[in-house]
């Protein structure tokens, strides 16, 4: 894969986040580069007054500076925007920054120098990550305070992760020989402008939510299984007339997963009309929530492959200064996302409900000594406390604004948090789910010797190989745990 060149996709940053060395420059994406350098050194050798070459920034973007005041300029500009705040954000999000950034640069309308960029590139590869503070973004000038400190290591300054524990930069850079750098015209400007913190959490949230879509229809097909649901509601010609995109997936796989079992033929003759909604109405509510996942998965892959910083030099003569930096473009489909995962818990949630009540055949708290035993009476508790934590996290972020830079940022899109709660629901959604995958085990033990069909009964054993049945009470908390651990570990077959 090459920087500024190849389109990225979503999948091929976290690829390059495991192996730094799957990307790298080529002599076209190298000559990109330098002529936007050379352009910016024109720019400054002239008289022209251009915003952020040879100007202050935000309010004081009508104070001229001299051409010797220029790395001072931008050593400040770092310096005095990283003024983040909170936990450090995972590692791993930082490395997801930094490959966005240096795609985005490499596309040669930045202006910042081919040592820079290799800099960020060779940081990768020795994994040393900038630490950066997960709160101070709001979505425009873009990711502000985020990407200051995400480049204060390219100055020798703030701390990076070496392995799992947090450094001083420079001590890190002198173990391999690196000199911190000075900043050229424009640089400081064209790395701290940009949406990457924003792109960043969307990209590690489709990630999670793209197994997450899927393992939840995996755990509904095996709470049918244990309801002895219907499968009709599943079927072809149903949703060919109402034919959204995300419905017409998940009934062809629910067909699949319930495909041969025999709870499914025993259901054939019963007197049963109709299964409550959160059984039949599973590919409407997880299909809606697909169509958001490709909603997010086609804004975010956009975004990937833009210039995001301001302004954008286009040539010696011209530079443009825009408002590409503004997030949100990609603040609405996040919460718009948010919203999607909350509601995959919330179904979870009912399913999990239904398979409590005692009915069909399943006894009272799914288990057959209630009374002197609560069963699975409490962990509804849990997964309701989550669904309606999920539900207080989806207002949208990108409903607000504050005025910034003394009213020069009047609009901005807070962006930064719409990430940060997606990724917060789909956490709490793994919970959720553990819970439903532990009731729906528990509910096929009373319907042997009837077999599932073979891909519910793999997940089956899966589950079972963590959590046994519960036969009397227990600490079910270490079984939910166990279940969580195996849905991040994507221990499940979801296909």
């Amino acid at each position: 894969m090459i920087y500024g060149v190849d389109v990225f996709t979503f999948h091929d940053v976290l690829e390059i986040c495991k192996k730094p060395n799957k990307a790298k420059l080529n002599k076209a994406a190298k000559e990109q580069i330098l002529k936007s350098q050379r352009n910016v050194q024109k720019i400054v050798e002239s008289d022209r007054c251009v915003y952020g070459i040879n100007t202050g920034f935000g309010p004081l973007c009508d104070t001229k500076i001299s051409a010797d005041e220029t790395a001072q300029l931008q050593y400040n500009l770092i310096i005095s925007h990283a003024v983040g705040v909170g936990k450090p954000i995972e590692k791993e999000l930082s490395k997801i920054m930094m490959i966005a950034k240096v795609h985005a640069l490499s596309k040669g309308f930045s202006g910042v120098s081919l040592e820079v960029i290799e800099r960020m590139i060779l940081m990768l590869e020795k994994d040393i990550i900038p630490v950066v503070p997960e709160q101070g973004s709001v979505g425009a000038s873009g990711d502000l305070a985020p990407l200051a400190h995400l480049v204060l290591p390219l100055l020798g300054l703030g701390q990076v992760w070496e392995g799992d524990k947090v450094s001083n930069t420079m001590e890190v850079l002198e173990k391999h020989n690196l000199e911190a750098l000075v900043l050229g015209p424009k640089e400081g400007l064209g790395l701290i402008n940009g949406t990457q913190f924003i792109l960043a959490h969307a990209i590690k949230g489709l990630e999670k939510f793209e197994y997450l879509l899927d393992l939840a229809d995996v755990t509904a097909a095996m709470s049918i299984e244990a309801y002895r649901g219907s499968a009709s509601p599943f079927k072809k010609e149903l949703h060919e007339i109402r034919p959204f995109a995300g419905s017409k997936k998940v009934a062809a796989r629910m067909l699949k997963f319930l495909k041969g079992s025999e709870n499914m033929q025993a259901h054939e003759d019963c007197e049963r009309v109709q299964d409550p909604y959160s059984m039949r109405c599973v590919p409407q509510v997880h299909g809606a929530s697909r169509n958001s996942f490709e909603h997010l998965k086609g804004m975010a892959e956009t975004e990937l492959n833009s210039v995001t910083d301001n302004p954008i030099v286009l040539s010696a003569e011209e530079s443009i200064s825009g408002g590409n930096f503004h997030g949100q473009l990609m603040a609405l489909p996040l919460d718009y996302a948010t919203l999607a995962a909350a509601e995959l818990g919330n179904i979870s949630d009912r399913r999990s409900y239904l398979l409590l009540e005692g009915k069909y055949g399943l006894p009272r708290l799914l288990t057959e000594s209630s009374g002197l035993n609560s069963g699975f009476m409490i962990p509804q508790y849990t997964s309701a406390a989550l669904v309606t934590e999920n539900k207080t996290l989806c207002f949208p972020a990108s409903a607000d604004s504050i005025p910034t830079s003394l009213g020069q940022e009047d609009h901005v899109s807070m962006g930064s948090i719409s990430g940060r709660k997606f990724n917060q629901v789909l956490g709490n959604l793994v919970n959720i789910l553990s819970v439903e995958l532990m009731f729906a085990a528990q509910g096929l033990e009373f319907r042997r010797p009837a077999k599932c069909s073979k891909l519910i009964e793999e997940n089956y054993t899966i589950l079972r190989s963590k959590v046994a049945k519960l036969e009397d009470d227990r600490l079910i908390g270490q079984d939910m745990l166990a279940i969580a651990e195996l849905i991040n570990e994507r221990k499940f077959v979801v296909n």
